[in-house]
């Protein structure tokens, strides 16, 4: 399995709405909190594109995006190719 890695925030619902998507697949990942550790919001930039919104979520080298993204893979079919690749 490809190790998961998710940026997020504990005041954001859509990052806890990914966690538990990966949680009721009980797919493991690491999860970076940017409001704990302030150093991390610019990697995760930088990482993401650009983008400045939690969650960010990566699937090996891969980035997937964010909640909405993770729910679209998950909805057709992809998201466990993806984690298994």
């Amino acid at each position: 399995m490809q190790p998961v890695e998710i940026y997020t925030s504990p005041l954001c619902g859509f990052c806890h709405a990914a966690k538990r998507l990966l949680n009721q697949k009980g797919v493991s990942y690491s999860e970076v909190n940017v409001l704990a550790n302030a150093a991390s919001k610019p990697e995760m930039i930088q990482r993401a594109g650009g983008k400045r919104t939690v969650p960010q979520i990566f699937i090996g080298s891969i980035h997937v995006g964010g909640c909405d993204e993770l729910y679209a893979l998950e909805r057709a079919g992809k998201l466990d190719a993806l984690l298994a690749a």
